[in-house]
C-alpha cells in the first residue's frame, strides 16, 4: 500500500512493515513475524526493487511480531541493522525485552497462549545501536526518538521533512486516531504516556504505527 511517493506499508503482515525508498536504496522498518521475509521480499519485487537494494533495517522494539523476520530479511539482503541497546540485547536473544501478560480472559490471551512456545525468533545480533539525537540517512533525515513505555527501549522515527512519524507500538491507530499501548503488553504505563505526549508536540502530519491503518491528517488525532 502506497503512503506517499517515498513510502510504503508492506501488505497482509502481521505488524506494519515500512519500506523507505530512497536514491541510495530502501530503507525497511520493522519485518513481521517469523517467515514474513516472504511477503516482504515480495512486496519489494513488486516496486520494481531486489533484496540488494535493503540497505537498512530498523527495529523499534523487540517484540516478535517486529523483529521475527529480521534474521531471513538481512541474510537475503546483507543490509544494516539498528535497534536501541536495550532492544538489540533482547533481539541478541531472540526474546521480548520485557515479560509479556496479556491481562484478563480474552481471545488475545487464548492464542498467546496457545501460540507462544511455537512462535520463536532466529537470535540476531544487530550491528549498529541507534539512540536519541541520531539521524538516520533516509527521507531527508530520519530522527531517532526515545520513546520507551511499551518496552523499556522501544524507538519511533520521525522525517521532520515531510512529517512522516513512525511510532512503533509506542501509540497503535484505528479509524478514529491514535490510541496509546496496550494495557497488558505494556511495560511502563508512566513511560508510554510521556512517550506519547513527546510524539504528539512533533508536529507529525502522518503517523505509521506498528498495528491499524496509517493516520493521515493526524493533527487532534494523538491520545494526549
Amino acid at each position: 500500500m502506497k503512503v506517499t511517493e517515498n513510502v510504503f506499508v508492506v501488505p497482509r503482515v502481521v505488524s506494519n512493515t515500512y519500506i523507505l525508498v530512497d536514491t541510495d536504496g530502501l530503507t525497511v522498518i520493522d519485518t513481521g513475524l517469523p517467515r514474513s521475509e516472504k511477503k516482504i521480499l515480495a512486496y519489494i519485487a513488486s516496486l520494481g526493487k531486489s533484496a540488494q537494494d535493503v540497505k537498512r533495517i530498523i527495529l523499534t522494539h523487540a517484540d516478535l511480531d517486529h523483529f521475527g523476520g529480521l534474521s531471513a530479511l538481512q541474510k537475503a539482503s546483507g543490509a544494516r541493522t539498528y535497534a536501541s541497546q536495550i532492544e538489540a540485547d533482547a533481539i541478541a536473544a531472540g526474546r521480548s525485552s520485557r515479560e509479556i501478560k496479556p491481562a484478563g480472559f480474552s481471545l488475545r490471551r487464548v492464542l498467546f497462549t496457545l501460540m507462544s512456545p511455537f512462535m520463536k525468533a532466529t537470535p540476531f545480533r544487530v550491528h549498529e545501536i541507534i539512540a536519541e539525537g541520531q539521524i538516520l540517512p533516509a527521507l531527508g533525515g530520519l530522527h531517532v526518538l526515545e520513546t520507551p513505555g511499551h518496552t523499556p527501549g522501544h524507538i519511533s522515527l520521525f522525517a521532520p521533512a515531510v512529517g512522516i512519524l513512525f511510532c512503533g507500538d509506542s501509540m497503535v491507530a484505528n479509524e478514529k486516531g491514535l490510541q496509546g499501548s496496550r494495557p497488558g503488553i505494556t511495560w511502563n504505563e508512566t513511560k508510554a504516556r510521556e512517550s506519547e505526549k513527546k510524539q504528539a508536540g512533533l508536529g507529525a502530519r502522518i503517523v505509521c504505527s506498528g498495528h491499524g491503518p496509517v493516520v493521515l491528517d493526524a493533527a487532534g488525532k494523538f491520545p494526549v
